[in-house]
């Protein structure tokens, strides 16, 4: 990652780095079925997302999963579309600058496994129930 002045907020490589780092600390067996993801850090998403998720202010959207998830695949269909992650810097920071209590290390790496989660089809339900089990 590369030397942020003080009071520069991470840049996009920053958080991409961040978010490599977060990747590769997750178990090997759990990144081998992960597979083929694209992970893609933007600072906000485009508003046409935005209007498809009904959501209007985009700095309540920190990251999203795009794709076919792997409980609805199947062999017989054409194949898909890359699956990709996608990570908002903007939001993002400003969620770790509004909590405070928890790194930007911690809060990429949530945000990461809970898209990763929906790539294996779970809902928002699913992965807070599994979140809060493991607190």
């Amino acid at each position: 990652m590369s030397e942020a002045k003080f009071g520069e907020a991470p840049s996009l490589d920053d958080l991409a780095a961040i978010a490599e780092q977060a990747y590769a600390a997750l178990p090997d067996g759990f990144r081998r079925l992960v597979g083929d993801v694209i992970f893609r850090v933007d600072d906000f998403p485009p508003q046409e997302v935005l209007d498809e998720l009904g959501i209007e202010d985009a700095f309540e959207l920190t990251g999203l999963y795009q794709g076919v998830d792997l409980s609805r695949r199947s062999v017989m269909d054409p194949s898909p579309q890359a699956s990709m992650v996608f990570l908002y810097r903007r939001p993002i920071l400003d969620e770790w600058a509004e909590r405070g209590d928890v790194t930007l290390e911690f809060l990429v790496a949530h945000v990461l496994v809970h898209e990763i989660g929906h790539h294996f089809g779970l809902s928002d339900a699913d992965i807070d129930a599994i979140e809060g089990a493991a607190e």
